[in-house]
């Protein structure tokens, strides 16, 4: 499939980069579409390829979101270097349609074809109402996946036309569903409400407080291990750090705190579409906004090179099976750790069939501490969790 269609090339003077620096520059290093070169990249290998959006109309609240992308460019390119060994492509921006629907399933198509030639897929502006179209492309391809939001709230607000503020419902409500599990990383209680917060856990989706989360923020690792999705809301960030949002709050993630979050997805060899969403240029503050988020991306890409290739389903060598026995619950908990990369996972285990003949497993990606909470003769929260949701 021919995306170049879908896009229009950026204007590198317009962006105010300078090509020429003495340290290379992540401006010299990115393949782009651009008005001087001319061409559409060719894609012949896995990159992480960067998509503008320029329809912001699906912003309930951020409409000048759609300029979003040239701003952050102009941040990310005089950035030095990019990990060796990662391949980046801008493919520019992409054409708005008639209508937000259709710039959203222009979306949807162009990140199917990007999965298709095992690209990782990062958007740069627009509603986080674009959410939905990323999880299209998944469905699409027949492929359950798993979102992580790093959002002060839920989006599930009241039934009406698909935008930023009601994207998860739309994809709750979808019929066949092939989302298996939402985590929420950072919401804020005062915006969202116990009865909320409630639902999540009706739902058996995973939500973590600002406060639980900024505590020990290594916590989050997993979580963005196991998320095919990343939907980064800009107001998910405090007002110091990232003002260019038309209800900025005083609390929220630091700057270098999203950059963390940002670095353990690059680093998660599961994530594959990441995006930036509510920025609006408008509020800015002298390019404040923009300067973050623009590091934001450049953790997330020097994450990509580090990642190990970590699958235990397939690569059962290099990976230590440890059984804990717990006695008083009459079950045995199953860890896995990655000799190398240190990191743990728990298998769950489940039925296939209504008589519960036949077992499967299913590996989630865990802490240290959950082994040690099971060594105390504990079931893990993550394990119990995760056993209710594929038993029930």
């Amino acid at each position: 499939m021919d995306i170049s269609s879908y896009f229009e090339p950026i204007d590198i003077s317009k962006i105010g980069y300078k090509r020429g620096n003495f340290v290379p520059r992540v401006g010299d290093l990115v393949t782009s579409y651009n008005k001087e070169g001319g061409r559409f990249p060719v894609i012949d290998g896995q990159y992480v390829a960067l998509v503008g959006l320029t329809d912001g109309r699906g912003a309930a609240s951020n409409l000048n979101c759609s300029n979003a992308a040239d701003m952050i460019r102009r941040y990310l390119y005089p950035l030095a270097g990019i990990e060796e060994g990662v391949k980046v492509v801008d493919l520019g921006n992409m054409i708005p349609g008639a209508t937000i629907e259709d710039s959203r399933q222009a979306l949807t198509e162009v990140t199917m074809e990007l999965l298709r030639q095992n690209c990782i897929v990062v958007t740069l502006g627009g509603g986080q109402d674009y959410t939905w179209a990323l999880y299209r492309a998944y469905a699409q391809l027949g492929k359950v996946m798993n979102i992580s939001a790093i959002d002060s709230c839920f989006d599930i607000d009241e039934e009406r036309d698909l935008d930023s503020h009601n994207w998860l419902r739309y994809i709750i409500m979808e019929q066949p569903n092939y989302l298996f599990n939402y985590t929420n990383i950072g919401y804020q209680t005062y915006f969202v409400g116990q009865q909320y917060v409630d639902l999540m856990d009706e739902l058996k989706f995973d939500a973590y407080r600002l406060g639980w989360v900024r505590e020990n923020i290594v916590r989050s690792e997993p979580l963005l291990r196991n998320a095919d999705c990343v939907s980064i809301d800009i107001g998910a960030v405090r007002q110091s750090d990232a003002p260019a949002n038309t209800f900025p709050s005083p609390h929220g993630f630091y700057g270098e705190e999203l950059c963390r979050l940002t670095r353990f997805a690059g680093m998660s060899d599961k994530t594959s579409t990441l995006g930036f969403f509510e920025f609006s240029p408008m509020h800015d503050n002298s390019g404040q906004t923009a300067h973050m988020l623009a590091h934001a991306l450049w953790y997330f890409i020097e994450g990509v090179g580090k990642r190990k290739q970590d699958n235990p389903y397939k690569d059962t060598e290099n990976y230590r099976k440890v059984i804990v026995p717990l006695e008083e619950h009459g079950v045995e908990v199953v860890f896995y750790k990655s000799k190398k990369s240190d990191r743990w996972w728990v298998e769950i285990p489940y039925a296939t069939d209504t008589h519960g003949d036949t077992k499967r497993k299913l590996l989630v990606p865990c802490l240290y501490d959950d082994y040690e909470q099971a060594l105390q003769n504990k079931i893990p929260d993550l394990w119990w969790k995760f056993y209710q949701r594929v038993n029930s």
